[in-house]
């Protein structure tokens, strides 16, 4: 008698648990490096058939340090857009770079950021004699994003886009 009412309680429980579909989505470009097109202002990571884009004016990467503290802001807007998107297969910077995206992999899955800030924080790069300046870093982190697709929406209070390196 006890394993037939078990038996029933678990199917019960089973039958019970429906989540609706909701996908919670959430993404990890730690291990991947700042890319960039050549011909436009995207910068990007891909892991695989992930997709983490930037599209911000060059200007807000100023080769200018910024003070201690005090990080170059950048408002998410139309025009100021983040852009996570999931294919249907690995993507490579062609597909993202072309002038004419190839037709495959297709985009499965969009999310746009709908509010937020990018933080910039630039650091000047120094050659080995310590004075020559080679380049800048800047830092770029995502300050309370909320990203929103056709099927859900996710936000990050704070996510590390990482560092971005120009001359």
């Amino acid at each position: 008698m006890k394993k037939l009412i078990v038996l029933a309680a678990s199917i019960f429980m089973l039958q019970a648990c429906d989540d609706g579909d909701i996908t919670l989505e959430s993404f990890n470009f730690d291990e991947q490096i700042v890319r960039e097109c050549t011909d436009n202002n995207l910068i990007f990571k891909i892991n695989n058939d992930e997709l983490l884009l930037i599209n911000i004016p060059e200007s807000s990467f100023a080769n200018v340090e910024t003070p201690d503290g005090s990080p170059r802001i950048v408002n998410v807007s139309t025009s100021n857009q983040i852009i996570y998107r999931i294919y249907s297969d690995n993507v490579s910077t062609n597909n993202i770079c072309s002038l004419i995206p190839p037709a495959t992999p297709v985009v499965k899955n969009e999310w746009n950021a709908t509010g937020g800030t990018i933080e910039i924080i630039t650091d000047a790069l120094y050659a080995s004699d310590g004075i020559t300046i080679t380049g800048y870093n800047h830092n770029i982190k995502f300050v309370n994003v909320n990203f929103s697709g056709s099927s859900n929406s996710f936000s990050f209070t704070e996510y590390n886009f990482g560092n971005y390196v120009t001359n």
